[in-house]
């Protein structure tokens, strides 16, 4: 009983210092990103105006313009291909496709919406926020 005992009181403290160790490797890895996150906002604030120089409607439009013909290529092909998949025609030498693909292919249909959502909400607050409210 009292072996049983003292394996327990072991057990016990065994726990407690694993619990430890583990906040305090919890406390120095969040202080890390702390860190990290100072370090990168006062890179981006220190490399504002060299930055500022790329913010220009010469670059700013086309590189809009590139994202989404890039989007909208992409959900073309996309459906294409499920189109082809699923004409009678293409039956008799149709395979299953793998989990993966399918994760794949609507991960790009998730990207490409993302794009065309971030490029619309890009063009609707540019003005706003750059510009000023009168802007519109």
């Amino acid at each position: 009983m009292e072996r049983t005992k003292t394996l327990g009181a072991v057990s016990l403290a065994s726990v407690m210092m694993a619990l430890l160790q583990s906040m305090c490797t919890a406390v120095l890895t969040i202080n890390g990103i702390r860190v990290g996150i100072g370090l990168a906002a006062l890179a981006a604030s220190s490399i504002w105006t060299p930055v500022l120089a790329f913010h220009r409607d010469a670059i700013r439009i086309p590189m809009l313009t590139l994202a989404v013909a890039g989007a909208l290529v992409n959900l073309a092909v996309l459906f294409w291909i499920w189109r082809l998949r699923a004409r009678p025609e293409a039956q008799w030498r149709r395979k299953e496709i793998t989990k993966k693909q399918r994760a794949s292919e609507w991960l790009q249909v998730a990207m490409s919406l993302a794009t065309l959502l971030l490029v619309g909400l890009e063009i609707w607050t540019h003005p706003m926020l750059n510009h000023g409210a009168s802007a519109f």
